[in-house]
């Protein structure tokens, strides 16, 4: 069975940093690709992020390029989210999904596996 699990959020003041983490299990073999979404109070989720098995596949929603940056630990079967210049606006629940595809993608249908997310706020 495959399981997520996100690690990392809190509260940070705008322009700080913090690094989300989402450790994947179940998977029989590494051919999968995580994202990372988010959804703040009263909004639809949205794709943030997604990087494929190979890393060759990666995306980037347009108001996270230059500040975002998704990576992933093959060995640590782990995907990193390190958001910098955090601003008011990026604060919402943040989850990572999975899926087994070797190309990644920002539609949250396209991705079968799910964790439970981590809370992200920022506020001075």
């Amino acid at each position: 069975q495959v399981h997520l699990v996100e690690s990392g959020g809190g509260l940070v003041q705008p322009g700080g940093s913090l690094r989300l983490s989402c450790v994947v299990s179940g998977f029989t073999s590494e051919y999968y690709s995580v994202g990372w979404f988010r959804q703040a109070a009263g909004k639809e989720r949205e794709g943030v992020a997604c990087v494929s098995r190979s890393s060759g596949s990666v995306y980037y929603e347009d108001s996270v390029k230059g500040r975002f940056t998704i990576s992933r630990d093959i060995a640590k079967n782990t995907v990193y989210l390190q958001m910098n210049s955090l601003k008011p606006e990026d604060t919402a629940v943040y989850s990572c999904a999975a899926e087994r595809a070797y190309t990644c993608s920002s539609s949250l249908g396209f991705y079968n596996y799910w964790g439970q997310g981590t809370q992200v706020t920022v506020s001075s």
